[in-house]
């Protein structure tokens, strides 16, 4: 049995506890201790939790306690890295909620330490277990949309009221969180599109809304293009002031394109590769002939619970973990790119991001505040 702890208090780790653990949809894992740094929320913890777990406010006490074998991060951003360092340290394994941290620095020297350590770390990357985004990727490594010409994903259905920011000074201030919609709503959509397709861009434009549609300093209106070695394109955009919002992720290459909305992964299967039957073809205005398929899937999106079981599965040597942490920093790096992009009004900046530079310019406007 790997006994956890559960460090952040806040809605994620009470949901964790509350309703995976203490609703035994994790298999061979225990929740040993919690901690947080509020007094309120632990008490608010203990009035709602069937267990009576050992309570702490100091995470390295925790740490040191004897009691647990692998935690999970449910902290503020900047603080994943950190915490993750000291797990790693005392041969903890790690299960740190995504994104992985604020700049690709950090995350950096966190790779570096869990890599040291040979402990056991994931990220929370829980949609990487949906069945539909899984599909996606087995058939773009399989190949079978050919050479990738384009990807494009509209994921704007993230709409928020002023309310919502208004619920802690911590919340869209580039001191408290490191951004906006990008490293809050969107950190699954930047490391999917990456995953998916199977690689980075080599360089991003990212023009920004910074308070574009609520009293607030981070960005909650962005659109990217993405550059690829190959040559191909790319779009995402992303907001948190649009209603009804779209949910739209569309890779296509020669070979042809794969649409997944509402649901459902569409394959549009051309009748071989486009380059080479335009090549080929003496008619101006003639094109493959394709098929429209909707694609099978497994059916399974076991999603955090699927995270954690897999952690506790790989722990204990059964199977392959399914997310190695490391990865964490590549949407990061996504992220870090399009915001420093945007900060210079939309200028092209490749990846890796200069990472120095980047963390210059964030502590800059964390001590500035506002979106200037």
């Amino acid at each position: 049995m790997v006994r956890f702890g559960i460090i952040g208090l806040g809605n994620q780790g009470s949901n964790y506890a509350l309703e995976l653990f203490e609703k035994g949809q994790i298999a061979g894992g225990t929740l040993a201790a919690v901690c947080d740094c509020a007094p309120e929320r632990l008490e608010r913890f203990r009035r709602r939790a069937a267990g009576n777990y050992p309570a702490f406010s100091d995470y390295t006490v925790l740490l040191d306690s004897g009691l647990v074998d692998a935690v999970l991060i449910e902290t503020p951003h900047y603080s994943h890295p950190e915490i993750a360092i000291a797990c790693f340290r005392r041969g903890i394994g790690v299960i740190c909620e995504k994104p992985a941290g604020v700049y690709a620095d950090q995350v950096r020297e966190m790779n570096r330490v869990a890599r040291e350590s040979g402990v056991l770390f994931t990220v929370m990357f829980n949609q990487r277990t949906n069945c539909l985004y899984r599909r996606m990727r087995e058939l773009v490594k399989e190949g079978k949309i050919g050479e990738l010409q384009r990807v494009t994903w509209i994921i704007t259905d993230w709409y928020r009221t002023q309310s919502y920011y208004a619920d802690g000074d911590w919340r869209a201030t580039w001191a408290g969180e490191g951004g906006g919609v990008l490293i809050n709503q969107c950190p699954h959509q930047l490391d999917l599109v990456q995953w998916v397709v199977g690689k980075l861009p080599v360089a991003v434009r990212g023009f920004c809304g910074f308070g574009r549609w609520h009293d607030i300093e981070v960005e909650d209106e962005v659109t990217a293009f993405f550059e690829y070695e190959n040559g191909a394109t790319g779009v995402f955009v992303t907001t948190t002031g649009e209603t009804p919002g779209t949910n739209r992720f569309e890779i296509s290459g020669t070979r042809g394109k794969l649409l997944c909305e509402n649901g459902a992964l569409t394959f549009w299967r051309n009748d071989g590769d486009s380059g080479e039957f335009s090549r080929s073809s003496k008619d101006g205005f003639a094109r493959p002939a394709y098929t429209v398929e909707n694609v099978e899937t497994d059916g399974r999106d076991p999603r955090h619970a699927g995270i954690i079981n897999n952690f506790i599965a790989a722990f204990t040597g059964r199977e392959p973990l399914f997310v190695d942490g490391c990865e964490g920093i590549r949407g990061v790096e996504l992220m870090n790119a399009i915001e420093l992009s945007g900060w210079r009004g939309g200028a092209r900046v490749t990846l890796p991001v200069d990472g120095a530079e980047y963390q210059r310019e964030l502590l800059s406007r964390c001590k500035k505040g506002g979106n200037a």
